[in-house]
């Protein structure tokens, strides 16, 4: 599920759900294993500094349901259920233009990066692990 709780930066949500669709079967995940949320700058503030003792905003945040270890968690209704990705656009869209991307592409490799969080991966602890697995997805998928 993809939901957008900004209105700073205009996002196309039927293409990001069709690489949304294209991720998940990357990845093997169920239509109702993770929720992606667009968020304000704010928001992503606040969650940053509340989950991570940082005090300003970050471009994405994974929160991995239950034991994020184990890769997949049961939520209350025995369904797998893996987590939720924030995503700031407005942030995102920063980040696109000194990296010369454009906004879309960056939601795009946020969702994948995210989505790879929430399966336990963690590029700042694995010696690289997370970024080669990144950087092949990104060339499967079409991103650069």
């Amino acid at each position: 599920m993809i939901l957008n709780r900004q209105d700073r930066v205009s996002i196309q949500i039927p293409g990001l759900s069709r690489f949304w669709r294209r991720v998940r079967k990357e990845l093997k995940l169920d239509p109702r294993d993770a929720t992606v949320c667009f968020v304000s700058d704010v928001e992503i503030a606040r969650l940053n500094h509340t989950y991570r003792a940082k005090r300003k905003a970050t471009d994405v945040l994974s929160f991995p349901f239950g034991d994020g270890g184990n890769r997949r968690s049961n939520n209350a209704e025995g369904r797998r259920y893996l987590g939720d990705i924030a995503i700031a656009p407005g942030v995102a869209r920063r980040n696109a233009m000194r990296l010369g991307r454009t906004v879309d592409e960056e939601l795009r490799i946020l969702m994948l990066h995210g989505a790879l969080h929430l399966l336990g991966y963690d590029h700042e602890a694995d010696d690289g692990e997370m970024d080669r697995v990144e950087a092949r997805l990104r060339r499967r998928l079409g991103l650069r």
